[in-house]
């Protein structure tokens, strides 16, 4: 069987529900050539349309917060970074936000901040409570890092519907590369396996091309995600930012990156999958070609206009057009060019 042939088996039992190897995912990756990924892209916008239609869920997303404890060593909020301007949103702002967010047709609404001890557990869980009772329509998502399962319930318990956490990496060495010593994927793992026990919609997710990452690594990845089953999978290109240690590192590759959309959306049909802000950064066009690979999830930004470039996670991140939540009329023009559509809805997780 030649190389084309035995790639094309494996994308057809992703395709029919079947579980995959670590070996069999090193293969797609180790042989990834023009024909296997031209088939598995193929293969995953026709399970995206077939579960999804044509149709791209539409999330408000507010960075509440750039302080964070944390140093992670690709990150721009990283602790050490002393040229970030920090800021923290009063409530006041964080609901003028959803109120704006509302009238343009947001019904989810994306909290996302760093691991700021300053923006305490209990105020989260008051402003969730007044977010789904101004909005009982509306799903809120939360996305504030590693938190004790008994805080996760509190979130969960106050209303928050789903949970980001990106597991970056399974690999200890190279989570170790990542991070510094007092992170550990074990923790992280714990907490996702948490969230999903008190029953929140789980995104979790990796950087593709994240400095020493190799494709045995990325198998890994996919095999614990096949493992974990999120409900919601958010993978996007490294990019570096210039104040972090990895700062002179090259970016991902995008094309490498939508060849892991085509397989993650093939392995979880029914998962939530962003076109990310990252690869319309990478690339002019990079969301409508996420989305042309089994991506169905766009999150505009919310945030008040002037902090946006202050939640500097990577050099040159977009924060106007198509990314800008205001410009919402701009990105339906985006889509409407390859046959899509924004909708207003939830756009909670279906098992079936």
């Amino acid at each position: 069987m030649d190389v084309f042939e035995q790639g094309k088996k494996l994308i057809d039992a992703l395709r029919a529900g079947q579980s995959l190897t670590f070996d069999d995912f090193l293969f797609l990756l180790e042989h990834r050539n023009g024909e296997i990924e031209a088939y598995a892209l193929c293969a995953a916008r026709r399970c995206a349309e077939a579960n999804f239609g044509r149709n791209i869920y539409i999330r408000g997303l507010i960075e509440i917060t750039n302080v964070c404890k944390n140093d992670c060593y690709y990150c721009g909020l990283r602790r050490s970074n002393t040229n970030c301007r920090r800021y923290r949103l009063t409530d006041e702002e964080i609901l003028s936000c959803c109120h704006a967010g509302y009238e343009l047709g947001f019904r989810t609404f994306v909290l996302q901040g760093g691991e700021d001890g300053g923006f305490s557990d209990e105020r989260l869980c008051a402003l969730v409570r007044q977010i789904k009772a101004l909005y009982p329509d509306c799903a809120v998502t939360l996305s504030v890092g590693e938190r004790s399962k008994e805080v996760y319930q509190s979130f969960f318990d106050a209303g928050a519907d789903r949970y980001l956490l990106r597991h970056e990496t399974v690999d200890e060495a190279h989570y170790g590369h990542l991070h510094p010593a007092e992170l550990s994927p074990k923790v992280r793992k714990e907490c996702l396996w948490n969230l999903k026990e008190i029953g929140f919609q789980v995104g979790s997710g990796f950087l593709v091309g994240s400095p020493g990452q190799t494709l045995a690594h990325i198998a890994c990845d996919l095999l614990f995600l096949q493992e974990l089953r999120p409900q919601m999978i958010g993978i996007g290109p490294f990019l570096p930012q210039s104040d972090t240690p990895f700062g002179q590192e090259p970016a991902g590759d995008l094309e490498l990156t939508l060849f892991l959309i085509a397989l993650l959306r093939l392995g979880h049909p029914r998962a939530l999958i962003p076109a990310t802000t990252a690869v319309g950064t990478l690339q002019e066009g990079g969301r409508e070609r996420a989305i042309l690979a089994g991506a169905n999830v766009v999150m505009p930004n919310l945030s008040p206009a002037d902090r946006r470039k202050d939640y500097a996670l990577y050099d040159n991140k977009l924060a106007e057009g198509a990314e800008a939540a205001e410009s919402l009329e701009f990105l339906r023009a985006r889509l409407s060019a390859i046959g899509y559509q924004p909708v207003v809805d939830r756009g909670d997780y279906r098992e079936k």
